[in-house]
């Protein structure tokens, strides 16, 4: 590297970003909600990004190598204790808890909550939801689908679209969540 080339990087804020010279901004908290193969990259890439991460896992205390990716792992939402800062994506819906976790999440001061799964499908939790009494203002708040729209097939591919997503959420700008086939 050339001396111009390091003086460069040290007055371009770009350049430090790229280099890595720049502190990662705190973008709160990622939940990831179920141990799963999307949970588990979620988990991973948003460590990395500026998440404090945390898995929620009422099942079961095996909670494998997700566990691992996570600053805290928690049974309940409730024991997490969220603020404001947190995103919560339901990573499993097809599990019996689903309807509970995403109210007890609703609940929260959380700024986000969204459940994994296809807009082709009519979403299981807002029939559990209404079950539950959750009013529909609550109810309306879940988001589904989730992620960014880049045509995700693959575990790591939806983690990165929901982190995408996520990430523009934060950031205030639109990040392309609309849905069209």
């Amino acid at each position: 590297m050339t001396t111009e080339q390091t003086d460069e990087s040290a007055t371009d804020p770009a350049c430090a970003l790229a280099h890595d010279d720049h502190p990662s901004d705190d973008l709160g908290t990622l939940v990831a909600v179920f141990v799963s193969p999307v949970a588990r990259w979620l988990l991973h890439f948003g460590r990395h990004t500026g998440f404090r991460t945390v898995l929620i896992e009422p099942g079961s205390d095996d909670v494998d190598d997700a566990g691992a990716y996570a600053d805290a792992v928690h049974r309940s939402v409730d024991a997490a204790g969220l603020d404001d800062t947190a995103q919560v994506v339901v990573t499993d819906h097809h599990r019996g808890e689903l309807g509970e976790l995403v109210r007890d999440a609703l609940a929260t001061p959380a700024c986000w909550v969204g459940v994994m799964g296809s807009p082709r499908h009519i979403p299981p939790h807002i029939e559990r939801l209404r079950e539950l009494g959750t009013p529909e203002d609550d109810i309306a708040r879940v988001h589904r689908p989730i992620g960014l729209n880049i045509g995700s097939k693959t575990p790591p591919e939806i983690a990165v679209a929901t982190l995408a997503g996520l990430i523009a959420e934060r950031r205030e700008r639109p990040g392309g969540f609309a849905f069209s086939g």
